[in-house]
């Protein structure tokens, strides 16, 4: 079975002379790959339109791509797999390095915030509360999620047995289930969870917060074409905010590397952060 899911999106238009003709874009396709923080079903009805929308501005075409968990997302990163890639903070730290990355555009008036949940009728009303308690996460390497919810935990003195689960609506899911004391998330996919398992969950703590994930370009897309895939991304913002709104975000505004300068500011030693190197995982093809 194949874990990368896929979806084809088809284009129309050729922006400027930045981008080659208009019959040599059609035969060109650019994967554009999401961390998986939900599932792939969700995200690809997320972030289906915008990606249209997006190929018939630029004239090239997009290819939606995800994987079946973080880790493996994480191995796609380190060898370069996409061309265009969602990810978090902590993975663009890592990433503009070791994969040559680019950042292009990330949320706008957002600072990424991790949140600890516990069921509503639960006696856990704080990180104190949780001492000896089994903690889902999604993955070691969830920036917002584990890494800024781990270190919380630690720095006030908590012990706890972590669970790693894959994704954001499954640590949700498990709580609400009782199947975990408390679970580690992030405003964004907190808000955008089913309500009938929200009104089942309360949070019970919150991290400082951080420059959210980057919308980056892998080194081997040409300058010309980031570009123009930058401009339109930015466009969209204003002219089809439902679109922006779609993928869980109020607008999208340029970045620069140092904006994640918050991020590396943190100090974190490569294995500190749980996040998989080539071949940690095996990164599927197709």
């Amino acid at each position: 079975m194949k874990w990368i899911l896929s979806a084809a999106v088809a284009l129309s238009l050729v922006q400027g002379s930045s981008v080659q003709s208009k019959e040599s874009n059609l035969s060109q396709e650019f994967t554009f790959g999401i961390v998986p923080q939900q599932s792939a079903s969700r995200l690809a009805k997320m972030w289906g339109p915008m990606l249209e929308e997006l190929s018939s501005r630029t004239g090239v075409s997009f290819r939606f791509r995800t994987t079946k968990d973080i880790p493996t997302f994480e191995a796609c990163l380190a060898e370069g797999v996409f061309d265009f890639a969602y990810m978090n903070p902590m993975h663009y730290a890592i990433f503009s390095q070791e994969a040559a990355y680019f950042a292009i555009a990330h949320q706008e008036g957002k600072r990424l915030k991790g949140v600890m949940v516990a069921r509503a009728d639960s006696d856990f009303s704080d990180l104190h509360s949780l001492v000896g308690q089994n903690i889902a996460f999604p993955s070691p390497g969830a920036f917002g999620a584990s890494i800024l919810n781990r270190a919380s935990l630690q720095q006030s003195g908590v012990d706890f047995e972590p669970s790693y689960v894959k994704s954001h609506d499954s640590v949700y899911r498990a709580v609400a289930a009782g199947l975990m004391a408390a679970g580690g998330g992030v405003t964004r996919t907190w808000n955008a969870m089913d309500a009938e398992v929200r009104a089942q969950l309360r949070v019970i703590y919150e991290t400082d917060g951080f420059t959210p994930h980057a919308i980056a370009a892998h080194q081997s897309v040409t300058q010309d074409l980031a570009q123009v895939v930058q401009q339109e991304m930015l466009s969209l913002s204003t002219s089809h905010p439902e679109l922006v709104k779609g993928i869980g975000m109020s607008g999208l505004v340029q970045a620069e590397d140092s904006d994640w300068d918050d991020v590396r500011a943190l100090g974190m030693a490569r294995d500190e952060t749980g996040i998989s190197k080539e071949g940690d995982a095996e990164c599927p093809s197709g």
